[in-house]
């Protein structure tokens, strides 16, 4: 590998860094009876707080200083508002929370003889796994695609669909790309020497069953052997993989050692069977040496939309999924166009270049996650139970990696396990929303929400929408409305990165911010159109989804309202803290049982305080894109092992509150209002804390430096004429000309205006195609924009 092409180092582990690796259960412990009840007190606490709060304190002052002191009645209703929108947050993390527990409390796990009885009977259609990857890291997407292929199931299909640029200039970039593009073949030749012994053994024994019709101690002997000899093979691939960091720990321990432990456990039972009295029947055996087939079977392929001129390039992973989804269950042929390539349908199998296989389920994972063994075979089982009919989409939420290097990938990590348990809960009131990083999903529903557009001379197919970054978000919705339901189970089954640095945690959390209001108003359409149709939304179904798409907006902006304006003291009473009491203490307990820290709840605390920047430009966001009708484009989270710098905003802001808190200290102490002035010291502390924990001062005047002169520094581009110019002579591109045709009269459009011009005898005749942003001749017409465009913002 050239030595400019060498891969970021390891990321150095920093001082307060979390050092167990040892993932949480994956099985949730079952909550205690009290557990549960001091919930349900934490709710009437909070509810009835609330209540008393606005009879004691703001009717009270409206009533006695109202005709008197018109501007503390204006503050007092707006006040109430802001303290009810944050109470209201803090009353619904409560009740996903009871319904969480519930889930714990009544989940019993499917034995794993149920799983092999149920698979027994043929799944002809199989699984889809996309795995949709842009600029990872190879060794990032290798784990990913490692953990997908080695899914104990039938007719298992992995497809990588990479989003990168197709010929990327950078050498570095072009190495990864390489590497990345390698790994599908590589992963399906590591598994050829397993697959055939297994899949010969599964034959072997099925002739001696048809020659016998009994299971003989030789044949039970020879199972158990296969099974030691699939262990032994994952032992040697741990022994093998490179052990860096925490998710390689995950991935050697978990994925890999998991297997084998499995494995092993099986191989030991069958060996002991010989002994027993209750020898092992024929549909037994076959079903144990069908799971070392389907272990070890899978076919794998690499996709890249961005080589085909007549597939979607917009800028996001929706269009990178629906590219390929909308191919499925079709043959195509590559046609060469001026264009570039275009994929056109055919009916003969003979004449296709192309066949991309139809799936019954499809299973979308992010390049940074990785499944435990039994992921798929449990949420299938889950979908085909009888009373599952209508669920379209399963899931369980990914939880965070342990043993992170840095702290705010573990205060990151602490959030997302705590988010969790509250999707676990949103199940509970039927308000459960898709979670792009990994799901299983029905294809029959798919089809029932997917939107045909006709753009150009080709078909665009929308299965997941792309109107906004949190597609997955929205197409919960888009089910919903046609009568799908959608379900978390109830186990930790897959893992994810948190972003390692605050710099790509701005990028992963703006994205979050932004979406959610585009989204609100079509939920409020659905729930007047189901209650016009007499199947009504239930209310607390309907208030947890109001606040899962909402809740940032309206908590960022009441928030900077309590930060900034100098509210009468009056209008402070203990029974606001009470109301907020149950919503901590309850998040702490959560955060214990995950395995972090009491001081945490206060660094969480900091830590959203440092964001509310971040929040807020992602509510602008949204804002934006609803007056305009200009898509967001999708920014991807980096996962870097080199630090990501933050932008000068997002760095110089946190300074900003943390000095403002401390002049609303000193602004509230020269008043005598003790109330403001200890929350604004409280502030003061928390976000100083996170921005030494999670930032780091140095750190945040090297990102200032580089906010400060980064306008110095412009790209540099070619000069060029603004018409394009197709001028005839020996170097005429006659195949763009009848592709094309004439452009129409008095078109504007650069790369499609064509000029006549006389040749000078010693000017050489040339065509071109060039566009502002492509100073180099490129080809022109791509549906959706230019090969060079990437999901980044």
């Amino acid at each position: 590998m050239p030595k400019s092409t060498k891969p970021p180092t390891t990321r150095r582990r920093q001082w307060g860094s979390e050092r167990n690796r040892i993932p949480l259960p994956t099985v949730h412990k079952r909550p205690s009876d009290a557990k549960i009840v001091w919930g349900r007190i934490a709710v009437v606490i909070t509810v009835t707080a609330w209540i008393l709060y606005v009879i004691t304190t703001i009717a009270r002052l409206i009533f006695e200083y109202g005709n008197q002191d018109f501007r503390l009645s204006l503050e007092a209703i707006f006040y109430l508002v802001v303290v009810t929108f944050l109470t209201f947050s803090a009353l619904m993390y409560l009740v996903a929370r009871q319904g969480a527990l519930r889930r714990f409390r009544d989940h019993v796990r499917v034995p794993r003889a149920e799983l092999d009885r149920h698979f027994a009977e043929p799944h002809l259609d199989g699984m889809t796994v996309l795995v949709p990857s842009y600029a990872e890291e190879p060794s990032v997407v290798r784990k990913t695609l490692w953990s997908a292929a080695l899914q104990e199931y039938p007719g298992l299909h992995l497809v990588l669909l990479l989003d990168d640029p197709p010929a990327p200039t950078d050498p570095y970039v072009a190495y990864r790309l390489d590497a990345t593009r390698r790994l599908t073949n590589e992963i399906a030749e590591a598994l050829i020497d397993p697959s055939t012994r297994f899949s010969d053994a599964l034959f072997a024994f099925e002739s001696g069953l048809s020659a016998t019709g009994t299971v003989s101690t030789e044949a039970v002997s020879a199972l158990a052997g296969e099974y030691d000899s699939a262990t032994r093979w994952l032992r040697d691939m741990a022994a093998a993989e490179e052990h860096e960091d925490h998710v390689d720990t995950f991935f050697i321990d978990e994925v890999l050692g998991g297997l084998a432990d499995d494995l092993e456990l099986t191989g030991r039972a069958i060996e002991a069977s010989l002994d027993g009295s209750i020898d092992l029947t024929s549909d037994r055996m076959l079903e144990l040496h069908r799971r070392l087939v389907w272990i070890f079977t899978v076919e794998t392929a690499t996709f890249e939309r961005k080589k085909y001129a007549s597939l979607s390039h917009e800028a996001n992973k929706a269009m990178n999924l629906n590219a390929y989804i909308g191919l499925m269950g079709g043959r195509f042929r590559t046609e060469l166009t001026p264009d570039g390539p275009f994929l056109r349908p055919v009916t003969d199998a003979q004449q296709a270049e192309l066949v991309v296989p139809n799936a019954q389920y499809l299973l979308t994972l992010d390049a940074d996650s990785l499944l435990l063994r039994d992921y798929c075979l449990r949420l299938v089982y889950l979908l085909e139970q009888p009373d599952n009919e209508r669920v379209a989409v399963t899931q369980t939420p990914y939880s965070a990696f342990r043993g992170s290097p840095t702290r705010i990938e573990r205060l990151a990590g602490a959030t997302t396990d705590l988010q969790h348990i509250l999707h676990q809960g949103l199940t509970e009131y039927n308000a459960t929303f898709w979670v792009g990083a990994n799901a299983v999903i029905r294809m029959e529903a798919l089809d029932d929400i997917l939107e045909i557009e006709s753009v150009g001379a080709f078909e665009v197919r929308r299965y997941v929408q792309d109107r906004t970054v949190i597609e997955d978000t929205e197409s919960s919705i888009d089910l919903a409305e046609h009568g799908w339901t959608l379900v978390n189970y109830p186990e930790r089954l897959s893992y994810s990165a948190t972003p390692p640095d605050f710099g790509s945690l701005i990028v992963q959390r703006r994205r979050w911010a932004n979406g959610g209001l585009l989204i609100l108003p079509k939920f409020l359409r659905q729930l007047k159109a189901r209650k016009r149709a007499g199947i009504p939304v239930r209310w607390l179904e309907s208030m947890l989804r109001v606040n899962y798409m909402a809740s940032i907006s309206w908590a960022s902006v009441g928030l900077v309202f309590l930060l900034v304006y100098p509210y009468d003291s009056r209008l402070l009473s203990p029974l606001v803290l009470v109301a907020a009491l149950p919503y901590f203490i309850a998040q702490t307990s959560d955060l214990r049982a995950c395995g972090y820290k009491f001081a945490d709840i206060f660094r969480i605390y900091g830590f959203n305080l440092i964001l509310l920047p971040v929040n807020l430009a992602g509510v602008v966001k949204s804002v934006e894109q609803s007056l305009t009708g200009k898509k967001i484009p999708f920014a991807r989270t980096p996962k870097v092992r080199n630090r990501t710098a933050s932008p000068l905003l997002y760095v110089v802001a946190p300074y900003v509150i943390v000095a403002f808190s401390v002049f609303t200290v000193w602004r509230n102490v020269v008043d005598q209002n003790w109330g403001n002035a200890a929350f604004a010291a409280f502030n003061a502390m928390c976000a100083a804390w996170a921005i030494v924990d999670n930032i780091g001062v140095l750190n945040s005047l090297v990102d200032i430096w580089l906010g400060l002169t980064d306008w110095m520094w412009v790209d540099r581009k070619r000069t060029h004429s603004d018409d394009t110019v197709v001028t005839l002579g020996t170097d005429f591109d006659w195949q763009t000309a009848l592709y094309h045709g004439h452009a129409p009269a008095g078109s504007g459009d650069r790369n499609h205006r064509v000029k006549r011009k006389k040749p000078s005898r010693r000017t050489p005749i040339v065509a071109l195609a060039e566009t502002p942003d492509h100073p180099e001749p490129i080809a022109v017409g791509t549906l959706g924009g230019s090969e060079n465009e990437s999901p980044t913002a």
